[in-house]
């Protein structure tokens, strides 16, 4: 018996397409999303080679046809999305004097406007079923701020808001809301990033190392699992001790 239906967001690499390859071994059959179709194609490749269940929708998920052509794939492959993790994203580095508004507005596009979009995309289901998850990956950065990451960090911030909110609305309908923030993970995302920053942070971790996708990637399979069902509007943090609370 399949574990339910997943749409991952931005899994063509890195951390996203960790958590759908995770999910897809948990028995769920996962909707693989990404802006590129190819990467997307890629993930769910490996995942149909390991006897998994996985179609690829390329698409991005500021674009609200987008959205809508992604939830409607997974309804006529699996059925109703009954798992939802908002992943994807993109990083972007400069001080804040040269950020310009178009950098500003695609930051937020992506990582706030596509959150929203996707859970319009899938709630309404899930709220008629009474039973649900959504997973929302925000970042260390979101709770404590990033040199040359303005932006990137205010989004994420944004979405760790946006999760404790949604959490306190729909929650006694059986939805259960969730967010992660990692810390500085070995992505491509992450290697964008220069040297300098990379050194820096690294010296800065208690843990002495930056994490890995799968690492992440089995803290989303937790909350996605009914031995989270006591997590509510929680933001966990795999994040090599750079944020403690």
């Amino acid at each position: 018996m399949s574990a339910g239906v997943a749409i991952v967001t931005g899994a063509g690499s890195g951390i996203g397409q960790a958590t759908a390859i995770r999910l897809a071994r948990d028995g769920y059959a996962v909707v693989v999303n990404d802006i590129s179709h190819e990467r997307a194609q890629a993930t769910a490749d490996a995942i149909l080679a390991n006897d998994g269940h996985a179609i690829a929708v390329g698409g991005d998920v500021a674009d609200e046809v987008a959205v809508a052509a992604l939830a409607d794939a997974a309804r006529r492959e699996y059925g109703a999305a009954t798992l939802l993790v908002n992943n994807a994203g993109f990083v972007h580095q400069a001080r804040f004097v040269d950020l310009q508004p178009a950098d500003f507005d695609r930051m937020f596009a992506v990582h706030v406007r596509g959150t929203f979009l996707c859970i319009r995309a899938v709630l309404p289901e899930m709220l008629a079923r009474g039973r649900g998850v959504i997973v929302n990956i925000a970042s260390q950065l979101g709770q404590i701020g990033g040199i040359e990451l303005v932006h990137y960090s205010a989004a994420k911030s944004a979405i760790i808001g946006l999760t404790k909110s949604l959490a306190r609305e729909v929650s006694k309908q059986g939805v259960r809301v969730n967010a992660v923030a990692p810390g500085p993970i070995n992505t491509p995302l992450v290697r964008a990033l220069s040297p300098e920053w990379q050194r820096a942070k690294a010296a800065e971790l208690p843990l002495g190392r930056f994490g890995e996708p799968e690492e992440v990637a089995a803290t989303v399979a937790f909350l996605a699992s009914d031995a989270a069902s006591l997590f509510v509007g929680q933001t966990l943090g795999p994040n090599s001790g750079d944020v403690m609370l």
